[in-house]
């Protein structure tokens, strides 16, 4: 039996945004646009649970492994290989 995929993200995080939104590539990492302020962490939860959403995975399956004071994020995404979360966000 195979072990679950999962694979890292890079993202570039802008927060305040009016919604939150995949805008597209940026480089080598995905830009999101999050509708929460870089505040107390709640840029990262919100941009954590909008991916978990938008890829149908459950909220604990996604995290900031660097990057959370940062525009600059890599994210992990447990469940998924990386051809699927692309897919899955539209890229």
């Amino acid at each position: 039996m195979n072990a679950p995929a999962h694979c890292t993200l890079a993202i570039k995080a802008i927060p305040n945004a009016p919604r939150t939104e995949v805008v597209g590539w940026l480089g080598d990492a995905v830009k999101i646009k999050v509708h929460a302020p870089p505040v107390e962490g709640r840029a990262n939860e919100a941009l954590c649970e909008f991916l978990a959403e938008k890829l149908h995975l459950p909220k604990r399956a996604v995290e900031v492994l660097r990057g959370d004071t940062s525009r600059q994020k890599l994210v992990r995404i447990e469940g998924l290989s990386l051809d699927e979360v692309r897919r899955g966000l539209g890229l």
